[in-house]
């Protein structure tokens, strides 16, 4: 019997020689750890549906910032829960807002930590929208892009390092660049989600930012999930319009839309490991279905394989220490 003179199977035997012909590198430096800040004083508090993932006011914040940074991940995304909601979002452009006070908190704490806030409505609408909702119950496009603007701006004046605007309204990456350009913010980037689904994956995020609408869905701004060449369409509308990085969000179901946007626009590009994709692997560990730490270091291997320069994750400081 005839066997092949080429054998992959030589050069997976060890470690080592794994190591050598390994494509795809994963580690500290393309993960993202995302964090909840609230208003109030010595809240720390855990989301009951992201096991080991935790709300905290501005104070335990800048300690769970230090240890992230020690753990080797170098970057924070912000989301803010502010105390009062108004139909108008209010808070997310407040000068003296969660978000605002907590990013000048962490700067002056971690100033090597890079800050990237969340731009959207959402979470200080009292609807839960993503923006302004008119006379027919629809979200208002071109008055909610100039409040995300505002947002913007308010975050970079605070010590931003970057804004990522994340409701998908048409138009809103032009309009923040040229503000942010125009009020003297020129080194500030814009991370975009550029491509984000309305998508079943994101149950526990709003849990913690209750950011679930109180009526309708998202669907009439966020993409359908059938749809991929529309994504392409969106990332390359999003760098016309100034973005310096992109983003697929979620990411496990969209792999093949990671890579066509990666493809299509050899951008930067992060995606978002999200809330549900999160919690099915805590809540399948739990139960001791599978080894958490292979799964999910396999889960943000993937991610990366499938192009994503940076991953948005939940487990960044817990991959991190694995990592090491």
């Amino acid at each position: 019997m005839a066997f092949p003179a080429t054998r992959l199977r030589r050069l997976r035997g060890n470690d080592t020689l794994r190591g050598l012909v390994r494509e795809t590198e994963l580690n500290a430096a393309h993960l993202i750890q995302p964090a909840f800040v609230v208003a109030g004083e010595d809240v720390r508090e855990e989301v009951p549906s992201m096991p080991g993932i935790e709300r905290f006011s501005i104070s335990h914040l800048v300690e769970e910032a230090g240890e992230i940074a020690a753990a080797g991940i170098g970057t924070l995304m912000l989301f803010g829960v502010p105390a009062a909601k108004d139909e108008v979002g209010s808070g997310a452009y407040d000068d003296e807002g969660v978000v605002q006070m907590a990013v000048r908190a962490l700067k002056e704490a971690h100033p090597d930590l890079v800050v990237i806030t969340d731009v959207c409505l959402c979470e200080y609408t009292s609807h839960g929208h993503c923006g302004v909702v008119g006379d027919d119950g629809r979200v208002q496009n071109d008055l909610t892009v100039e409040l995300l603007a505002k947002t913007a701006i308010s975050h970079a004046e605070a010590g931003a390092d970057a804004v990522a605007p994340s409701d998908m309204m048409d138009g809103r990456v032009s309009s923040i660049r040229y503000q942010l350009d125009e009020e003297g913010h020129a080194e500030v980037s814009i991370l975009a989600h550029s491509a984000k689904y309305s998508s079943a994956f994101y149950g526990p995020f709003r849990d913690a930012a209750d950011s679930t609408p109180g009526f309708g869905d998202r669907r009439g701004y966020q993409m359908d999930p059938a749809n991929a060449a529309e994504a392409v369409r969106e990332a390359e509308l999003d760098l016309d319009e100034g973005a310096d990085m992109l983003m697929v969000k979620p990411a496990l179901p969209y792999l093949d839309v990671v890579r066509r946007v990666k493809e299509a626009t050899g951008a930067p590009l992060a995606a978002y490991h999200v809330s549900g994709e999160y919690s099915m692997l805590k809540a399948a560990a739990a139960n001791g279905w599978l080894d958490e730490r292979a799964a999910a270091l396999e889960t943000l291997t993937s991610i990366r394989r499938a192009g994503a320069d940076a991953i948005v994750t939940y487990y960044a400081k817990e991959a991190a220490a694995w990592l090491r």
